[in-house]
């Protein structure tokens, strides 16, 4: 039989159910891949061995009784680490919180586990969610270094999941999770090629995961194809899919290409509107400013909810760390490595933003909800669904203060909640393009089943050299 490193989580399912191979077989492989392969990458912060390999014997011993949980039970995972895990840092990429790690499992790590599927460890990511410094650079954390492009190590992965997507898409593991709060599943997606999903704000539950904003922080699968992300999305969500590919013909779209796109990579968005349209689609141009006026807005009403709320989850979270602002300030000037390639503006402005009983406050949530929302409705220009682009090609990384290769399409979707589905659209320059498929808020299924239409237009995605690298003993048969 073929090694799993170019399977999908749907078939190492299949292996497992057929018999070609265990869940410890398939864990001792990935952990061997993340012990040969990450140093070059450093998409994982850190693994929990025992309790992998002891979570993979358990459901071995299940399907062995015919008690196997759902078609996930014994397919390995990552998680963000971001997100509270017993056994794993859960430091959000901060030194700060390394001295205190998680007790207990996050309401979304324990529907994890519930379903019978192997925790492997934790993502880098950057740090804080990418909400330290307006001059950071993605991908970079004081615990975890710099999170290197699969595609080409010397070129970004975005972020804030950039470990999360780079994971997948070097074959460290079939599944992960992200966090997002605007663009920070789907924009890493985009630029290391795999799927990423984010879904409406409010379906996953978000106790337990560092926050920046509950007006906008969702967790969400980052996966090798789309019908892997629903099935994981199931999971965290608690919900049960029955998902088909949508079908396209005489179905509303809206094609939103971004001013100022540069044509190699505009071509990838085109191409794929000329096969939606022979496939019957009804076609029409959506038209937003990715960014809008009204992000700025969105960053004022952030700043006032991270103020708060970042202080009030460091209060509840047990150990010795930093619980104030003063208290975070002061870590990050007196540590050796926080401050080594970027400052912490963010939290000196976060120290004194308005409060959440203020007019200014009131009045930016305000104006950035209703902004995103006329945003969104001149994306989708009338239909049910929009398709635009993700990314440029990914851009070289560097501590110089500047990313120019974004492209801000997250926003609408991100400030309305609304759900929003990353797939590889091509290659450009040998690096991927990504395609984002976005919809009304709560229409997750309706996403997803569109998502699984577009992905059988799309080329097959093309995977970075070092994912297709054979790094340990093949899977004996059973």
């Amino acid at each position: 039989m073929s090694d799993p490193v170019e399977h999908t989580a749907r078939e190492i399912g299949a292996m497992l159910e057929s018999g070609q191979a265990t869940a410890l077989e398939i864990t001792r492989y990935y952990l061997q891949r993340i012990a040969a392969l990450d140093p070059g990458i450093n998409a994982v912060i850190a693994t929990d061995p025992d309790r992998a390999l002891a979570e993979a014997a358990a459901s071995d011993a299940r399907r062995l009784a015919a008690g196997v949980i759902g078609p996930l039970d014994g397919v390995p995972i990552l998680i963000k680490d971001n997100i509270e895990a017993a056994g794993l840092p859960g430091t959000a990429g901060s030194r700060a919180l390394l001295a205190s790690p998680p007790s207990q499992d996050a309401p979304v790590v324990g529907r994890i586990r519930r379903a019978g599927m192997v925790l492997l460890g934790s993502t880098n990511l950057s740090e804080w969610a990418n909400f330290r410094s307006t001059a950071s650079t993605s991908g970079w954390s004081a615990v975890g270094g710099q999170t290197n492009n699969p595609y080409d190590p010397a070129r970004n992965t975005s972020g804030s999941s950039s470990g999360s997507a780079a994971a997948v898409a070097a074959a460290l593991a079939p599944l992960t999770v992200g966090t997002e709060t605007d663009g920070s599943i789907v924009s890493p997606a985009g630029l290391c090629g795999v799927v990423g999903f984010k879904p409406t704000h409010g379906t996953v539950p978000g106790a337990g995961i560092v926050p920046i904003s509950s007006r906008q922080d969702v967790a969400g699968p980052i996966t090798r194809c789309v019908s892997d992300a629903a099935r994981l999305y199931e999971v965290l969500a608690g919900v049960r899919l029955e998902i088909e590919p949508m079908p396209l013909n005489g179905l509303g779209i809206s094609v939103w290409l971004p001013k100022d796109t540069e044509p190699e990579t505009a071509a990838v968005l085109r191409k794929l509107a000329d096969q939606l349209a022979a496939a019957g689609c009804v076609l029409a141009s959506g038209d937003a400013d990715p960014g809008g006026p009204f992000s700025d807005d969105e960053f004022t009403a952030l700043l006032s909810e991270f103020a708060v709320e970042l202080p009030a989850y460091l209060a509840q979270r047990p150990g010795q760390h930093p619980r104030s602002w003063a208290e975070l300030l002061h870590f990050n000037r007196t540590d050796p490595v926080e401050l080594s390639k970027f400052s912490d503006e963010i939290f000196a402005l976060a120290q004194a933003a308005p409060s959440l009983e203020s007019t200014d406050y009131l009045q930016a949530r305000s104006r950035a909800d209703i902004g995103a929302q006329a945003a969104l409705k001149a994306v989708l220009a009338g239909h049910d669904y929009a398709i635009t682009l993700t990314n440029r090609p990914a851009w070289l990384t560097s501590y110089s203060g500047s990313e120019d290769g974004h492209i801000s399409t997250s926003t609408p979707a991100a400030v309305t909640g609304a759900p929003a589905l990353t797939l590889q659209g091509g290659i450009v320059d040998g690096l991927p393009v990504g395609i984002t498929v976005i919809g009304e808020r709560g229409d997750d299924a309706g996403v997803l089943a569109l998502g699984l239409a577009i992905e059988q237009l799309l080329p097959p995605r093309i995977d970075p050299p070092i994912a297709q690298r054979d790094t340990a003993q093949p899977i004996s048969s059973a």
